[in-house]
């Protein structure tokens, strides 16, 4: 009986001796709001000098999803601070079971740290919340055009801080969507699109705001842009009242300089009447129209990947409104306006 308790004792102290990576807690959040991206901070002492080799598995958690299985490293001392990153995606939730070891080590050398229950706080937001939260969110840009007879569409492009922006949405808009985003936890960024009544003056919604602990309002005022730049979010067609206006002023200072040249008689000047003429004649050429081949999409907006609204069923052709790279500006039968790849366009 004795030998078997010093071949225990034995064991145990050889494996204790054998133990190379010590963990402990350091940074753990008291509270999370459900849809958070939050960080824990663990503390990792290693007795040897191969540091660069240690690996960290997680194992039983839930209510969370992980966002970074090589920490953030920070040394301090002899000790390593190792931070990593999660989203809480239910109301219950438990930290992982995180455990450390070095790769090519035997089982008894790895060390594991026992994951705790986490307090999950779940939002209860008005209907105008927009799914995002956030230590910061901002609009950096937004333009508005008509969409149709009876919508307006707004595309904007927002910059945010320790966020999860691909939930981004919103209640009782007609039609929306995600164009591109930015695929990182702390500063991502998106562009989104949302297509709205005609009677709005303004569009507003509200995030949450983790550092002041509060829902903030976002207010993007509707301002129908009518410039004809060919820009991403250019989407109104070519406004044919303005057209008409510079058809008349063009005819007017052609006769304009008529009565000049022929009060003067100088008939020299009866040339410079030919430039405006010219230009009324640009003007008065009818949109070109463009061959959409058959099974072809129809984006919301030019870019690549983005939301496509329409797919030709037939080969058929459509006013051309305007062209940037690789997109050609079109105007529906519906009067609506879309996007299509110029490789979609038939070639004769």
């Amino acid at each position: 009986m004795k030998i078997l308790l010093l071949l225990t004792l034995l064991l145990f102290s050889t494996l204790h001796a054998n133990k190379v990576l010590y963990l402990s807690n350091v940074e753990i959040p008291d509270r999370v709001v459900k849809g958070e991206v939050f960080s824990i901070t663990i503390k990792t002492i290693s007795t040897v000098q191969n540091t660069n080799e240690i690996k960290y598995k997680f194992s039983n958690y839930q209510g969370l999803k992980a966002l970074n299985f090589v920490p953030y490293r920070k040394q301090v001392g002899k000790s390593y601070l190792e931070t990593f990153y999660f989203l809480a995606t239910r109301e219950r939730a438990k930290l992982p079971d995180i455990t450390a070891f070095i790769a090519g080590t035997p089982d008894y050398e790895k060390t594991t740290l026992v994951g705790l229950p986490l307090n999950i706080i779940a939002l209860n937001p008005k209907k105008n919340f927009s799914n995002v939260i956030a230590n910061s969110f901002e609009l950096q840009e937004y333009k508005t055009t008509s969409f149709d007879t009876t919508h307006n569409i707004i595309v904007f492009t927002a910059l945010a801080k320790n966020s999860n922006l691909s939930v981004i949405k919103f209640k009782n808009v007609f039609k929306q969507g995600i164009e591109s985003i930015k695929k990182s936890y702390f500063s991502p960024k998106v562009t989104y699109f949302i297509v709205i009544n005609k009677d709005l003056e303004k569009f507003s919604f509200s995030y949450f705001n983790l550092v002041k602990n509060r829902f903030m309002k976002i207010t993007i005022p509707i301002i129908l842009d009518d410039d004809s730049v060919a820009t991403q979010t250019d989407l109104k067609p070519k406004d044919q009242s303005k057209v008409q206006l510079k058809m008349k002023l063009a005819g007017a200072v052609a006769l304009v300089v008529l009565i000049f040249a022929i009060w003067r008689r100088k008939y020299i000047y009866l040339i410079l009447v030919l430039i405006p003429l010219i230009y009324i004649a640009y003007l008065a050429i009818p949109a070109q129209d463009v061959c959409i081949k058959q099974g072809s999409n129809i984006y919301l907006l030019p870019v690549h990947n983005g939301t496509i609204f329409e797919n030709t069923t037939t080969q058929y052709t459509l006013p051309k409104e305007g062209e940037v790279t690789d997109f050609t500006k079109v105007k529906l039968k519906n009067e609506k306006i879309g996007w299509v790849k110029n490789e979609d366009i038939c070639t004769y």
